[in-house]
């Protein structure tokens, strides 16, 4: 029978070795599990009555000049998030939007799930999309909302990194949907809508044209007022809370 030998020396230099192993080990766990997931700005913490609506427009362009008309009719401003390629088709309607007052935002230039690319790719589809909006408007937007809804950190960083604000919504008209119906649209936004949110609509949902007027005379009634997202939103000193909620910092 062999017996092997270990001095104090080499247990000291294990144990000493196994430990800074082990150290290394819970370091690298703890920073992953301290990465904060980002969020995006979904609704904002306001005492006042104040509510911002969207409008997404992506595909078709059907009733965009009736929308400016209902929203002028009851003078309200509105956000109308772009995507590139839909710029490059109606180029005359985003500057219709403009001219009427409202606010061209960023929705992508191909209209992409986000999260599929890389950090390249997804600042080629916001600067693409930016050059195309500021070369009808003269203006470049502050705000981008991803398509789909689809974000994760990596999106979130890219548009900061640009200067820019990721947007969602709080209050989902679900004017898309098969099923809508200009009553289901006008009680799901009224019933749901508060001091601070964000509603969205889209450009071309078949009966958001019928609903439209309905909404803003019952939210006018209730003693909103209109304002445009990023008039709403903080820009500095903020922090978004666990349900997207944006809110001053503590003490701010």
């Amino acid at each position: 029978m062999k017996y092997i030998i270990v001095s104090k020396r080499q247990i000291l230099l294990g144990l000493c070795a196994f430990l800074a192993l082990a150290i290394a080990v819970i370091g690298s766990v703890k920073v992953f599990a301290r990465e904060e997931r980002l969020l995006p700005i979904y609704c904002v913490e306001c005492e006042e009555k104040k509510i911002a609506i969207s409008f997404d427009a992506a595909w078709g362009n059907d009733d965009t000049e009736e929308l400016i008309k209902i929203l002028a009719e009851y003078d309200v401003p509105a956000t109308f998030f772009v995507v590139g390629a839909w710029v490059d088709k109606y180029p005359e309607s985003v500057k219709q939007l403009h001219d009427a007052g409202h606010k061209i935002g960023n929705h992508s230039n191909s209209h992409p799930y986000m999260t599929k690319l890389s950090e390249k790719q997804m600042l080629a589809e916001l600067t693409a999309c930016n050059t195309k909006i500021a070369n009808v408007t003269g203006e470049e937007p502050v705000l981008f909302r991803a398509p789909y809804g689809d974000y994760n950190n990596a999106t979130i960083k890219a548009v900061e990194s640009v200067g820019m604000y990721t947007i969602q919504w709080d209050v989902d008209s679900l004017d898309w949907k098969e099923n809508a119906t200009a009553e289901s649209i006008a009680q799901r936004v009224i019933s749901k809508a508060k001091n601070g949110s964000i509603v969205l609509f889209h450009n071309d949902a078949e009966y958001t044209p019928d609903a439209l007027p309905t909404i803003l005379k019952a939210l006018k009634d209730q003693g909103y007022e209109f304002v445009f997202i990023e008039d709403l939103i903080i820009k500095e000193n903020y922090e978004i809370k666990h349900d997207g909620t944006q809110c001053k910092k503590d003490g701010e």
